[in-house]
């Protein structure tokens, strides 16, 4: 029975805690943003230097992460280092559930803010790494909390598995769950060493290069191709066995150069070498139908000030970057 001269204590509530050794719900997104960048980077090492901390840091926090999910993520071992296959649909599950924290962030904060975090874009490889420097220098120049992983594919990209914001695409589109947003068009020509061309008259219409060797651009065309005549709009196809494929701009023209066979290719990325005279424009009355370039981004009811701005400056500049790197030469 309870004393009635002593005063009852009134009733503590207390707060329920994690069990030992598991982190709160910030620290567990600080340690899966570690175990994202630990995968991305490749080591520990990379990704501590990365992060602006120490190896053993960065160790602790996998070790953390694994300790609280009790799971084995990676496998280690002195040279190398793999993803188990819990580890990997971690990854996939991470990087979504970060981007969504990203942007539920972006939300809760006003669309009006000052972009502000990393920016995570796709890029075809010619293009990312000469014509579109230059607009992307002017947008972080613009932005000062942002940064930008720049990432060479020309495959398409995976948004939700790649954690991905922006696509920047060459081609038709056809996936329906993507915002895309055709910016400009990319003139392609017909083009060949003047080697090539050695003892045998300069072809003057699509029939005559049939005959010579050829290079294929196997993202584009594999072993036909159409050209349609600039003035009477007529089309006419050409079949032919590439001597060479490739799937890379840049192998392409270096193949020409050095007198492997004829190509179709974009212009831009071809002037300097006619300038000089290692190509030759053949045929000049036709051309290749031009390929659309795009911006991709995935739908969502929001999209953070990073790539709204981001969206909104390469629509105003890829044009003008085209353009001139067409005339150039």
């Amino acid at each position: 029975m309870p004393n009635p001269s002593k005063p009852s204590r009134p009733r503590v509530s207390r707060k329920r805690l994690p069990p030992p050794g598991a982190p709160a719900t910030a620290d567990r997104l600080e340690l899966m943003q570690t175990f994202i960048r630990i995968v991305d980077a490749g080591s520990l090492s990379s990704a501590a230097a990365q992060l602006g901390t120490t190896q053993p840091t960065v160790s602790r926090r996998l070790q953390a992460l694994e300790r609280s999910l009790g799971l084995r993520l990676l496998q280690r071992s002195t040279h190398a280092m793999k993803l188990t296959e819990d580890g990997a649909r971690c990854y996939g599950r991470a990087k979504e559930l970060l981007a969504n924290w990203d942007l539920l962030e972006s939300d809760l904060r006003g669309a009006s803010d000052e972009p502000e975090g990393t920016l995570r874009v796709v890029v075809p490889h010619a293009f990312g790494q000469q014509m579109l420097v230059e607009p992307l220098t002017e947008y972080l120049g613009r932005h000062a909390r942002v940064s930008v992983e720049w990432l060479l594919h020309d495959r398409a990209a995976d948004f939700v598995a790649d954690g991905i914001d922006c696509a920047i695409h060459l081609g038709e589109v056809h996936d329906p769950s993507v915002v895309a947003l055709r910016v400009a068009e990319v003139p392609r020509i017909v083009v060949a060493a003047p080697s090539v061309l050695a003892g045998i008259p300069v072809p003057t219409h699509p029939d005559e290069l049939a005959r010579l060797p050829w290079l294929s651009l196997r993202s584009f065309y594999r072993n036909e191709i159409s050209l349609t005549h600039v003035a009477t709009g007529e089309v006419q196809p050409i079949v032919f066995q590439p001597r060479v494929s490739t799937d890379s701009l840049y192998a392409i023209r270096s193949a020409a150069v050095k007198g492997l066979g004829v190509c179709v290719a974009s212009s831009w990325v071809l002037q300097e070498d006619l300038a000089k005279g290692r190509l030759v424009h053949l045929v000049p009355g036709w051309r290749a139908a031009p390929l659309p370039l795009y911006l991709l981004y995935p739908h969502a009811r929001f999209h953070p000030a990073r790539l709204r701005k981001f969206v909104e400056l390469m629509r105003e500049k890829i044009p003008t970057a085209l353009a001139v790197a067409t005339q150039r030469g």
